[in-house]
Formats: structure tokens, sequence, C-alpha cells
């Protein structure tokens, strides 16, 4: 049978093609808090925020199971 894909983890979970030498895929999401009050914020936090960030590794054995097929 089948598995099924988690849609929700799919859409927020961007993966790159693994090289060889360089350590297999890796796995990015968008940083939270960008919706609102950002006035407040400092520059430097307003632009660390559009950059995407590496997603921990200890929640990678669950995304893996989300994601079968990817």
């Amino acid at each position: 049978m089948k598995l099924k894909t988690h849609q929700a983890t799919a859409k927020k979970i961007k993966i790159t093609n693994g090289k060889k030498g360089q350590g297999g895929k890796k796995y990015f999401t968008r940083h939270a808090g960008q919706d609102h009050f950002n006035a407040r914020e400092t520059g430097n936090t307003t632009r660390h925020k559009r950059k995407d960030t590496q997603v921990n590794h200890v929640d990678l054995k669950t995304i893996k199971k989300a994601l079968p097929y990817s």
C-alpha cells in the first residue's frame, strides 16, 4: 500500500538535491514571525528573516516520515 505525503509539511519544507561529498540532502524552512508587528524589529532581524533556515536535526526524523517519497 502506498504511503501518504503530509501536505502541510510538504508545503513548508524545501529540499535541496544532495550532491556526493557534500553531506546529502538539506531541508529548509522559512523563519517564523514575518506576518505583522515587524516595525519594532531592527533592520538586521528583518533581513535575516527573509532567508530560509536549515531545519534542526532533531526534527529531521519526523519530517522524513511525513515526506516518504522525497
